[in-house]
């Protein structure tokens, strides 16, 4: 291979960096042309782990922050938009935060973590203690972010303090983005502390979200839509993106075109087959689209051995106790309904796009709609009376439905 192709940006989140170190990158910025033309107070994107939330969070971010780098933008699609870019490109204060980290074992524990990743968010904006704009007492409103000690209360307030105090130092309303929001919450599901997260985490929400005039607007991104009753109560400006939503369709995970776009910039279109078999067949709205993680690694792997064979890699960035939790719980009908989609049949079931995670285990119905947001199933059609006719995407997730059967069986 040669030594001027582009790195590819395995396991890289950050967008800057992406940019600036010349990455080789599937261009996704028209997300933020969409997202300014179809406005919300608040975007829920939910989508599987490992379909790009992360990265369009930290474009987001770079694009909108006053405080950002508009250089990296220059030879992407969004800087087309001239007017857009405009009014928007750097002319805002914006709070990012992600809450994929906070994997703790009990619920005083996750708080701590929380403090510590608030707190380093909030140290970001030390100029605040120089503004001439605000007053001793605003001063003070923002070190008590920055505490060793930060109670419960001033933690639940936090995003809508920092809000209005960035607001009254620029003038401007204040973008937040929260990336991978539903992560604590299925921790704490895990650990047998939710009923506590879940009242945490609702009152955060709602000072940041709801109760916010200091608010421009806001993103969250997470692998499943929490019902609103749970931890968006009373947030009437929430518009939840789900796999299942035309619009934003082509911005997570990879189109057939991108991806033979980089095979042939890599020289490796005789592969082509290999990736579609084991790493295509999500349908998210209407776009039938790639894994983005297993498309890079397989890739680079590509790059440095030709003769690689495809790998789960997806399956073994993280545990699958989702699947062991549903093969658990399966009875005899619905061993039969996992031996019908191992041999590529269609099972049709009502999904719910939105419901608690304690509400998981009280049927396996449940646990089918799980299956499908989480990525390890999709589907080819939604009928008239709403049931998703579900299959396996590709041959990753059939061998983990193999092996966890089989393991089942010997049991």
């Amino acid at each position: 291979m040669k030594n001027e192709k582009k790195k590819l940006p395995i396991g890289i989140e950050n967008f800057e960096e992406i940019q600036s170190a010349g990455f080789y990158y599937i261009d996704k910025s028209y997300l933020i042309k969409e997202l300014l033309e179809n406005w919300a107070k608040v975007t829920l994107f939910t989508r599987p782990r490992r379909f790009g939330k992360s990265l369009n969070m930290s474009m987001l971010k770079k694009f909108f922050d006053i405080n950002g780098n508009k250089e990296i933008f220059k030879h992407l699609k969004i800087a087309q938009e001239t007017r857009l870019c405009e009014e928007y490109m750097g002319k805002y204060p914006v709070i990012s935060v992600s809450l994929k980290g906070i994997n703790a074992q009990t619920y005083e524990k996750a708080i701590e973590m929380t403090v510590q990743l608030i707190k380093g968010e909030a140290r970001r904006f030390q100029y605040l203690l120089e503004s001439s704009r605000l007053t001793e007492y605003d001063k003070k409103a923002y070190t008590a972010l920055l505490e060793t000690d930060v109670d419960e209360g001033t933690l639940c307030s936090s995003l809508k303090v920092l809000s209005e105090l960035l607001e009254k130092h620029y003038g401007k309303k204040v973008i937040i983005l929260i990336d991978e929001y539903d992560v604590p919450l299925a921790k704490a599901l895990e650990r047998e502390y939710y009923d506590q997260m879940v009242i945490f985490i609702r009152n955060l929400f709602e000072y940041a979200l709801k109760t916010n005039d200091s608010l421009k607007f806001a993103v969250l991104t997470g692998c499943m839509r929490i019902s609103r009753e749970s931890i968006f109560t009373g947030l009437n400006n929430l518009k939840v993106l789900s796999i299942a939503d035309v619009q934003f369709d082509e911005y997570f995970g990879f189109t057939d075109e991108e991806v033979r776009e980089m095979l042939e910039y890599y020289e490796l279109s005789d592969h082509y087959e290999d990736i579609r078999e084991w790493y295509d067949g999500y349908q998210f709205g209407k776009a039938e689209v790639y894994c983005p993680w297993d498309v890079i690694n397989y890739v680079d792997d590509l790059v440095s051995e030709a003769k690689s064979q495809p790998k789960a890699y997806w399956i073994n960035s993280s545990g699958n106790d989702l699947v062991k939790r549903f093969i658990d719980k399966a009875d005899k009908t619905t061993r039969n309904e996992i031996e019908r989609l191992i041999a590529g049949e269609a099972i049709d079931k009502q999904i719910r796009l939105d419901m608690t995670y304690d509400e998981i285990d009280n049927n396996i119905d449940n646990l089918w709609s799980v299956l499908f947001t989480t990525g390890y199933l999709t589907y080819t059609k939604i009928s008239e009376n709403k049931k998703y006719s579900l299959v396996i995407p590709n041959n990753e997730i059939k061998e983990v439905f193999k092996l966890q059967i089989q393991e089942c069986i010997r049991c």
